[in-house]
């Protein structure tokens, strides 16, 4: 499971603190735009606003309520603008929403160059919540269920085998080396293994019953005989 982190606003890199394959965790500044801009705005509004304060005073002492009135307007579109400012201030820093892993991002070859407000700079991935993909052949999805359970053994950690718990069924196969899969989603029964990482692949099985060992070494034999005699 990912979640994208877009910049916020348009603007330039002015420091990245990770890359993919870094562990983050809540709150950690993962990159910042530069602000040099934004505080100047900043400035020259909170130095209009003064000088507007400065007028506005003066104009009261000489009981110039219309006047009084037109700056009092111009003060509150200056703390318009520099409420907008420190809000854009604020969201200078990106930062990461949970504890997880960068499966996606390198803003450190791309320091001071320019991004536009939502484009993607990180992937995230947590380490505590995960989602297995499972590509069964076309001749074998009919005997998959939901709330079948299996296990899956990965290529990375293959001393560990772990249990999974069939979740969703998806309607849409992928044709790979000729042959038709249909994804199979599923979850994780116990906790995660410190070491796994998303990306990850291996081998998984799922519980389907009980057969007999002739029926498993000649059913698919079985099932492309009548296929070709019906097609024939």
């Amino acid at each position: 499971i990912q979640r994208v982190i877009a910049a916020p606003m348009a603007g330039y890199v002015a420091r990245a603190d990770v890359r993919a394959g870094d562990t983050v965790i809540e709150g950690q500044v993962m990159a910042k735009l530069d602000d040099r801009d934004l505080r100047l705005e900043r400035l020259k509004w909170a130095s209009q606003r003064s000088q507007r304060l400065r007028e506005q005073s003066e104009a009261l002492a000489e009981r110039n309520r219309a006047r009084a009135g037109i700056l009092a307007a111009q003060i509150e579109q200056a703390d318009a603008q520099i409420a907008l400012l420190d809000e854009q201030l604020n969201r200078i820093a990106v930062t990461a929403p949970f504890d997880g892993i960068v499966v996606a991002g390198d803003l450190s070859q791309s320091l001071g160059a320019p991004v536009e407000r939502g484009d993607i700079l990180f992937e995230i991935a947590p380490l505590d919540s995960y989602r297995v993909i499972i590509e069964v052949d076309e001749r074998d999805i009919g005997a998959v269920e939901i709330e079948q359970t299996g296990l899956i053994a990965l290529t990375g950690m293959p001393g560990d085998v772990i249990e999974i718990k069939v979740d969703k069924i998806t309607p849409i196969s992928t044709p790979e080396e000729g042959r038709n899969f249909f994804r199979v989603e599923a979850s994780l029964l116990d906790e995660p293994p410190a070491i796994l990482r998303p990306g990850m692949e291996g081998v998984g099985k799922i519980d389907a019953g009980s057969r007999k060992q002739i029926w498993i070494w000649t059913h698919q034999i079985t099932s492309w005989m009548r296929m070709f005699s019906w097609s024939w």
